[in-house]
């Protein structure tokens, strides 16, 4: 019974071989009349509504056919995407929210950062007032031209 059977790749390329000469074989019916097809089928095919008059429930498949001018189609797919059910982000789609608009942090809770209190807040903290009295000593001009010689930064 194997011996019966044609061996796989013989008979593929048999079948190949026989495809190929088929699609050389002039056909009997021309190429002419698809197109006409066609166009049988665009005149068959009902008549667009008028995009405005079209509402989230309306039935869009008319538009989506391949006889229909690009414009109407984009018109139509502008009213059906402008409804609300469609309007919405996904809340689970990275990048859809705003984090521009973060909630403030209180007031209380700022002055608790030491980061902000130098910053933002002219209380003075004890530490703080020595370092300052320095600083205004060592900004303050001495009594006379410096002397020759003197180094003023190592003065200092």
């Amino acid at each position: 019974m194997s011996e019966d059977r044609e061996a796989f790749l013989s008979r593929w390329s048999r079948r190949k071989v026989e495809a190929r000469e088929e699609s050389a074989r002039p056909s009997a019916e021309p190429q002419a009349p698809v197109a006409g097809a066609q166009a049988r089928e665009a005149e068959a095919s009902p008549a667009l509504p008028s995009v405005e008059s079209l509402t989230p429930d309306s039935d869009f498949r008319p538009f989506m056919g391949t006889n229909v001018e690009p414009q109407t189609r984009r018109a139509a797919l502008k009213k059906l995407f402008a409804d609300a059910h469609f309007n919405v982000p996904d809340p689970y789609e990275a990048y859809s929210e705003d984090y521009t608009k973060a909630e403030t942090i209180p007031l209380e809770m700022l002055k608790t950062l030491n980061q902000a209190r130098s910053f933002l807040f002219e209380e003075s903290t004890p530490a703080a007032q020595p370092a300052a009295a320095e600083q205004a000593a060592a900004a303050a001009p001495s009594d006379g031209p410096p002397a020759a010689g003197s180094d003023p930064v190592r003065d200092r």
